[in-house]
């Protein structure tokens, strides 16, 4: 998309003081990208996707783990037990564990009893049935890490929706600043007309009812002069919406502060772009990114659920040995361990198989949002394509219909100094000339919006 500069001032017979202050669109953006409420918020969703991927590697921490039972009665001590160590969860469903136990008392049963220096344990326990491919610790996992990429997708769709909305604001105040001014040079100058039509009727040149013609034109202009000011009002408050300090306090612009100069808008030219393109252009948008990654956040439930169709079985193998010298290892022998294996398994399977369809669907339902999507931004950038180009051909008209329409208002005027023409005519094509301004003014506004909506349909107002 390449850019030009189109010169317009010339068509604008409008003056400015010196100390009044010009706001670009860039040092705009610039103050609400550092300070603006929503640009704090949108901060903010990375570093949830981060607090959420610590939180599920959380499940693979090591865990210390000790539980101590003493019985008392009758000033006997009846036992005492004493299981301490550490367990550390692996990947594919394995656990590695190691600790000590300790036992005492007369009261014990006697698979609970150990030697007198404490029995050493150290071995692992699999999941060969439900949890081996796959399991709830690391579903969150992998779903915490797609959230993460999906929380910074999300601050640059909120900060794109952010650029997008104070951007419109500010080209309303410029297109209701340079309106009111048209407005009031035109007031001002049929204030001008009407003193000196007075003057030449009170002379006997001119008839007494050009004064009456000349003061409604006053009387009307000042009407439309009013309506522009409280337009320009309004438009000010919609900008200064989207103004903040860096403590978080809402800005004012004074009276000083103007929108960007006329002679330096610069004026985008667009392309047509082929259907492939488009399709290129679409396919690299965050909100269709967002919902492939919802995607894979869902398969992997759905993959969850398809193991749990799976029955639970469990084994585990602990090597036991007694410490000597505080040795754990020291006579270490095969035949001193400890097996286990559990099973369990639910004869029909219906909570299970439930479950596990209504994953496969929430896919399936996911997907067709997602080509719904896919359609609609597509549309959305055509139509803004579309009205680009429209907006930036009307421009061209228009901008020839206000040297037209001054060349003929020039013309009328002469004509009318000359004694050859009415002021009735010259204020028609005064007025037609007025028009035109303010219609190139909102075409151009338009055309900056249509920018503006193009680049928000790509999701490309921020880099």
């Amino acid at each position: 998309m390449k850019q030009s500069i189109l010169a317009i001032s010339f068509l604008f017979s409008l003056s400015f003081s010196w100390s009044q202050t010009v706001l670009t669109e860039k040092e705009y953006y610039e103050i609400i990208l550092l300070n603006h409420p929503i640009v704090q918020q949108a901060g903010i969703k990375p570093k949830m996707g981060e607090r959420q991927l610590l939180k599920a590697k959380g499940g693979f921490d090591p865990k210390l783990f000790s539980e101590f039972d003493r019985k008392n009665y009758n000033s006997v001590t009846n036992y005492q037990k004493l299981n301490a160590g550490l367990s550390i969860p692996t990947w594919y469903g394995i656990q590695v564990k190691s600790g000590v136990e300790s036992n005492s008392g007369p009261y014990l049963s006697p698979e609970s009893k150990t030697p007198a220096g404490g029995l050493w344990y150290g071995g692992i326990s699999v999941s060969l049935g439900q949890g081996m491919m796959i399991d709830q610790r690391r579903a969150e996992l992998f779903k915490s890490r797609i959230y993460q990429e999906s929380t910074r997708l999300e601050q640059r769709l909120l900060l794109n929706e952010l650029v997008y909305e104070s951007g419109s604001a500010y080209w309303d105040w410029f297109l209701a600043h340079y309106s009111k001014a048209v407005l009031q040079n035109s007031y001002e100058l049929a204030l001008v007309r009407l003193q000196g039509v007075k003057k030449t009727a009170e002379l006997g040149d001119r008839p007494i009812i050009d004064t009456v013609e000349a003061r409604i034109q006053v009387q009307y202009r000042q009407s439309l002069l009013n309506n522009y000011q409280t337009d320009l009002l309004n438009a000010k408050v919609k900008l200064e919406t989207f103004l903040w300090t860096e403590f978080q306090e809402p800005l004012e612009l004074d009276d000083t502060t103007l929108p960007l100069e006329l002679d330096s808008v610069s004026i985008a030219i667009f392309t047509k772009l082929s259907e492939m393109e488009i399709d290129s252009l679409a396919g690299n948008h965050p909100y269709l990114n967002m919902n492939n990654l919802k995607i894979k956040s869902l398969e992997i439930d759905q993959k969850l659920k398809k193991e749990q169709l799976k029955p639970n079985l469990n084994l585990s193998y602990n090597f036991i040995n007694e410490p000597i010298n505080y040795n754990p290892i020291t006579n270490l022998s095969p035949n001193n361990n400890k097996i286990g294996v559990q099973l369990e398994m639910p004869i029909l399977f219906r909570k299970e198989r439930g479950e596990f369809e209504l994953a496969k669907l929430k896919v399936q339902d996911e997907r067709l949002t997602l080509l719904n999507n896919q359609a609609y931004i597509k549309a959305k950038i055509k139509q803004a394509q579309n009205d680009a180009i429209n907006a930036q051909n009307q421009l061209d008209i228009y901008r020839q219909t206000v040297l037209d329409s001054r060349q003929l208002f020039e013309a009328e005027r002469s004509m009318f100094e000359q004694g050859e023409s009415s002021l009735f005519l010259v204020n028609a094509r005064e007025l037609a000339f007025i028009q035109a301004k303010l219609k190139y003014l909102e075409v151009l506004t338009k055309c900056q919006k249509a920018v503006l909506s193009y680049e928000f349909s790509l999701a490309r107002l921020i880099p």
